[in-house]
């Protein structure tokens, strides 16, 4: 079949919805893991039927396709192999007393700001450096991650719909803060959704289930079971100190009071011979250090990201410019600071600090999304087809970035091969004005009769 007969036969289809964009990008590569399989299963910790919407090999296919880009939109993990180093070995001895020991467990700490902890279905974990250095000991890193495994271990994302989750779940397009962008279409496909979406999906009783999953794990490796109480406690003190600055696992469902309590309960019950065991305070401490002497520079990144979401772009501007004045070499500094820049319209100096996130942290990917967005802005199509493309080979299958590089090799001159990236992005989008400049773009060059 010609380029032009399979275009033109995937145009007469039906236009498909956002949702069903954002499934696409998963269904074309992960094979039967696309299949929406409902069925009984057993439930690896109750023992009894459980209705399922995907199966294990489809948990394991998602983590594949969707964490590295999740975990990208966090701006990858830290430069600190020694702390990330620290957090895997704690999830090993964990994971290894949890009901499903075999998973493709992975953990890292990554470079967000923001309180957070979360994980993918078949156990791909990233714990937010804006959560670790909240923390006051290795008890509460336990919990913390004890909680994310309870829900890979209940099979919580498994017992919805197998399509649906991969339609919240994918991270795709182009995340930048380029409102007045003719091209805001595609970059709203961008939005930071992955995460938050698959954890605003888990039910009220997915949490408590969790929880105490959590704290038995946690109990099980030597800790005292009050850990999980105080990292609920935690919760609640920031949330009451600043609300709008909380997006934690616990915030789809603000009831960190309730869980808390119950965590108190089974503490001084069932777990009350685990108040004798250590929090292991002084060894957390120690292999923290290095992270925890960022604590205020990501604490100005977390106040600058929260103006920015404000639409105070001058205080954000402050705060990062505070934050890299404290921390030059910081990745998530500078690639704020040009998002921010960006969003005031100031490209030219943008540039010059995702140029230096880019340095900084050449094997993240966010850095040269935005340096090929900042590019095209100042009509430098070969930069910005060199940074779009250092983009895909390290992170694949963005369609934002797909359709990007078509608008840079079109402002060079290279119709063919912006044919090729224009075809791609309509595989697997028909609706917006992107979708509308690629088709226009495609039949004006003859590839459509």
């Amino acid at each position: 079949m010609s380029f032009s007969d399979d275009l033109a036969r995937h145009l007469e289809k039906n236009r498909i919805t956002r949702r069903q964009a954002l499934w696409l990008l998963g269904a074309g590569a992960a094979g039967a893991a696309t299949v929406s399989l409902q069925g009984c299963a057993t439930s690896p910790v109750t023992g009894e039927s459980i209705l399922v919407g995907m199966t294990e090999a489809q948990e394991r296919e998602i983590d594949a396709q969707v964490s590295p880009h999740q975990f990208s939109q966090d701006l990858g993990a830290i430069q600190d192999a020694a702390v990330n180093g620290y957090v895997v070995e704690l999830g090993r001895t964990l994971h290894a007393l949890s009901h499903r020991p075999g998973m493709p467990y992975s953990y890292r700490v990554l470079n967000a700001n923001y309180v957070n902890a979360y994980t993918f279905p078949g156990g791909a974990m990233g714990v937010t450096r804006g959560i670790l250095t909240e923390l006051d000991d290795e008890a509460e890193l336990a919990a913390l991650l004890g909680h994310e495994l309870g829900h890979v271990n209940a099979r919580h994302a498994a017992q919805r719909q197998g399509q649906s989750l991969l339609a919240q779940a994918i991270v795709a397009g182009v995340n930048v803060a380029a409102q007045e962008s003719r091209w805001a279409d595609v970059i709203s496909l961008g939005s930071v959704i992955g995460a938050s979406a698959l954890l605003a999906s888990y039910s009220r009783d997915n949490e408590r289930e969790a929880d105490a999953l959590g704290q038995e794990y946690l109990v099980r490796a030597g800790y005292p079971a009050s850990g999980m109480t105080r990292l609920h406690q935690l919760l609640v003190d920031q949330e009451k100190a600043a609300p709008g600055l909380l997006e934690t696992m616990f915030s789809s469902h603000p009831m960190s009071a309730e869980r808390r309590d119950s965590a108190r309960h089974l503490a001084e019950t069932r777990y009350a011979k685990s108040a004798a065991a250590s929090p292991r305070r002084e060894r957390f401490m120690d292999r923290t250090a290095s992270l925890r002497r960022l604590k205020p520079t990501i604490d100005d990144c977390k106040q600058g990201e929260s103006a920015m979401a404000g639409k105070r772009l001058t205080d954000a501007q402050s705060r990062f410019t505070s934050a890299i004045r404290r921390t030059p070499g910081d990745y998530a500094a500078n690639l704020r600071m040009a998002q921010c820049l960006h969003a005031m319209g100031r490209e030219r100096e943008a540039l010059g600090y995702a140029q230096a996130a880019q340095r900084i942290y050449p094997q993240e990917a966010q850095a040269h999304k935005l340096h090929g967005v900042l590019a095209l802005g100042l009509r430098d199509p070969g930069a910005a087809f060199g940074a779009l493309d250092a983009f895909d080979r390290l992170l694949p299958g963005d369609p934002g970035v797909i359709f990007l590089k078509g608008v840079a090799l079109e402002g060079m001159g290279e119709r063919a091969r912006a044919a090729r990236q224009y075809h791609g992005y309509l595989q697997l989008t028909q609706q917006g004005d992107a979708a509308q400049h690629a088709f226009e773009r495609l039949k004006s060059w003859g590839y459509l009769r």
